[in-house]
């Protein structure tokens, strides 16, 4: 598997610093613990409510769903730690765990939900609105392209080969509309959009302000409908984010553009900005636009970052949906920021030089990666082979700015 020889490189075992308690996004309850409702059944219930003896040796965090462990993990440093045991747990959760309850999600652009788990688990829905091979046409401005589930799926694989792991797990479900949405919605304005098509299969849109009508219905065979399930994070009253404007944003608007296509000496202003002033802020903007760049996503508006950990902490590279929608093109731009400011960090620009050599090729190892996911394949084969094209450039454009 080049996959594990990648994971076992010395580029990917770089220690992170100690993690001290007030690393950590949450201060454990040691005595909180959760167990099944009774034997066979797939249901967990916290201690308050469950008297429960644990096995020997065993601690009460033994007791946690594997989505609970991957809240309680997070820290300054990473989303998920590198080696994480829990991961396929958790994929497999999101892929098979029963749906007991799907709502709207409001806001956006376009349709997604949150789905609820026996184990208290949520995920984040986003249903699949183009077939693998369909390019955005090239008419197409970037702020009225369609979301991507299998671009979801990509994302979070290509953002843990990078070793950013920036993005909360996703996968790939094919889920039944009838059973799992509609005959479970409490969301009295989300089901009153179903409705059987012409052809015989199940549809709705929801409600939303662009792409929730008719024409853009949703549409099972006849109630199948593959869509990514994300983890979410936790609630944002128990762990606060910060939502930050990307410098770099693009102005959306049809012909107005934004004051660094014009300027080439924008970076100037913004090392002078906070946070961007201090500490390693910038270079996290810049391996985000490596990754958005990999993928050919333009639609990079805002990030956010944990509110406990301050200035100091890393991004969140969250709604990667717009992703991996044309792979024949490339799209110089998004490169900006690495450009203008001529920087990158030195662990980064390593390990895309080494994802460029025949050992560690990054299209293989992405290959690979999402063969394991229960949609594959899910990207067609020509947006793997724009990947190896692209970093090409990306490793160009740090080579002119070393020999400048």
């Amino acid at each position: 598997s080049k996959l594990t020889a990648l994971f076992e490189h010395p580029l990917y075992n770089i220690p992170i610093p100690e993690v001290t308690e007030k690393d950590k996004l949450f201060v454990v309850n040691p005595m909180e613990k959760f167990s099944l409702r009774s034997s066979g059944s797939d249901e967990w219930v916290s201690s308050s409510k469950a008297e429960m003896l644990l096995q020997t040796g065993k601690t009460p965090y033994d007791t946690y769903p594997a989505w609970l462990k991957f809240h309680v993990g997070i820290n300054r440093y990473e989303l998920y730690p590198r080696r994480d045991p829990l991961m396929p747990t958790l994929l497999r959760d999101l892929a098979t765990q029963r749906i007991v309850s799907s709502v709207q999600k409001s806001g956006g652009t376009q349709l997604k939900l949150i789905m609820t788990f026996p184990n208290f688990g949520q995920a984040l829905f986003k249903p699949m609105k183009q077939t693998r091979d369909q390019e955005t046409p090239i008419d197409f401005f970037y702020f009225s392209d369609f979301e991507r589930h299998n671009a979801e799926i990509a994302a979070f694989h290509l953002d843990r080969i990078l070793d950013f792991r920036r993005i909360p797990p996703v996968s790939g479900r094919l889920i039944n509309i009838t059973k799992e949405i509609h005959d479970i919605t409490t969301d009295k304005k989300l089901a009153k959009t179903f409705f059987i098509s012409p052809a015989g299969n199940v549809c709705f849109y929801g409600e939303c302000s662009y792409y929730c009508s008719t024409e853009h219905a949703l549409c099972g065979k006849p109630d199948r409908l593959e869509g990514s399930m994300a983890a979410l994070l936790p609630d944002k009253t128990l762990a606060k984010r910060r939502s930050w404007r990307s410098p770099w944003r693009r102005s959306y608007h049809k012909s107005k553009k934004a004051e660094w296509e014009l300027n080439p000496n924008y970076c100037a202003q913004v090392r002078e900005t906070p946070p961007y002033d201090r500490g390693h802020r910038l270079l996290d903007l810049i391996d985000m636009t490596v990754l958005d760049f990999l993928m050919g996503n333009m639609d990079r508006h805002h990030y956010e970052t944990f509110e406990k950990f301050g200035n100091d902490t890393f991004l969140l590279h969250l709604d990667n949906g717009r992703g991996f929608g044309t792979h024949s093109r490339d799209e110089p731009s998004i490169l900006a920021p690495l450009r203008q400011c001529c920087s990158i960090k030195k662990s980064t620009y390593l390990r895309l030089q080494l994802l460029a050599t025949q050992p560690y090729r990054l299209s293989d190892l992405l290959r690979e990666a999402l063969a394991t996911d229960p949609l594959a394949p899910i990207l067609a084969e020509p947006h793997l082979q724009a990947l190896d094209r692209r970093l090409g450039k990306v490793l160009e454009v740090v080579g002119r700015c070393l020999a400048g």
